[in-house]
């Protein structure tokens, strides 16, 4: 296992990159602890894979460098890495057995017969593939072969990283839990460091320590799920974590007072006026507003009811503000006021986070 550090990195697939649009990943630096789990979270195109590949070493970066403890494995091929990469679709040898897959990358390193046996039905059992060694892995379902392509990074004791690359994308929705569930289990019996890619938010926050928000090649804000959710660093992690997304609004600051169309908001810690004309906004998730006898006045637009809690569309002006109502909770029949709470009421300039 290994610490990652990124070193100023950052990559472009265009030979002379001159403009910001030209960088596929803009300037980077950050560490990634050994033994940690990590996610790396955002839209199509905005960089994970490309982020994936530098740390594997399929990729060489156009700048910058990438150390695994203290020894510099920028030139490094993914063998010298010791990199094992699970990726969307399962690789996997279908003429082989179940047990002969799991020892493929063992036998290939020359281990001796009764270690290979011994790693082989460790890892099985981990995977609850134990009762099928002895199939012929093209008769497994989706989910079936995909634990294998995990089992053929676990069974090796010189893997410095485990990486996955969307790894249950071909896997049916109901049998995703399952998986996510086991992986986190592993990662917590085997610590070793692993990172995820994935667009998909319940992915990411359910198995990783750190989840890395990456945007336009840019990485937005790195942090725990609870910090992801509570304090998000830039709007785009505000929309992008929580369903429904996080109420942005414009907001106007006077003597660090903030106030939301003539409505004065308290906001989580003082705001001081910065300098520039930059475009000043105020956030709140749904899950921190509630109907309260005075507040901001609104009108009601729609209610959906989604099983523990309803969402409820309301309106100020242009406005539309999202809010949730827990079962039972009685709502407003006419005319209604909302309350944010201070705490996660927080303002943001020109996207990011005023602290």
């Amino acid at each position: 296992m290994a610490k990652i550090t990124l070193d100023r990195l950052r990559h472009s697939y265009m030979p002379d990159p001159q403009r910001p649009e030209d960088w596929a990943l803009k300037e980077m630096t950050q560490e990634l602890e050994d033994g940690g789990a990590y996610a790396l979270l955002g839209p199509s195109g905005c960089g994970k894979t490309t982020l994936l590949n530098l740390i594997s070493g399929l990729l060489r970066p156009t700048q910058g460098r990438i150390l695994f403890d203290e020894s510099d494995a920028t030139e490094m091929s993914p063998e010298q890495r010791n990199i094992a990469q699970v990726f969307q679709f399962p690789v996997i040898y279908d003429t082989m057995t179940v047990y002969d897959n799991l020892a493929f990358p063992l036998r290939n390193r020359g281990v001796a017969p009764a270690e290979v046996d011994r790693r082989v039905k460790e890892v099985a059992a981990m995977l609850d593939l134990g009762h099928m060694l002895k199939k012929r892995a093209a008769g497994l379902t989706a989910d079936g072969k995909q634990k294998i392509s995990l089992g053929r990074g676990l069974v090796r004791s010189d893997v410095n990283v485990i990486m996955f690359d969307e790894p249950l994308t071909v896997i049916d929705p109901h049998l995703k839990w399952v998986l996510r569930s086991k992986l986190k289990e592993l990662h917590h019996r085997i610590r070793r460091t692993m990172i995820y890619v994935t667009h998909d938010q319940t992915e990411a926050l359910t198995f990783a320590d750190q989840v890395v928000v990456m945007n336009n090649g840019e990485v937005v804000q790195v942090g725990t799920p609870v910090d992801l959710f509570e304090r998000p660093a830039h709007t785009f992690v505000g929309h992008f974590i929580g369903s429904p997304g996080m109420n942005v609004l414009p907001c106007t600051l006077d003597g660090g007072r903030v106030g939301f169309m003539g409505q004065p908001v308290e906001t989580a810690s003082p705001v001081q006026a910065a300098p520039g004309n930059g475009r000043l906004e105020l956030g709140v998730r749904p899950e921190f507003i509630r109907f309260e006898g005075t507040g901001i006045p609104v009108e009601i637009v729609k209610a959906a009811d989604v099983g523990r809690f309803r969402i409820v569309e309301t309106r100020h002006g242009e406005h539309r503000i999202k809010l949730l109502v827990s079962e039972g909770q009685p709502m407003p029949s006419g005319p209604a006021h909302l309350r944010f709470d201070p705490k996660h009421t927080h303002v943001y300039r020109d996207g990011w986070l005023v602290n």
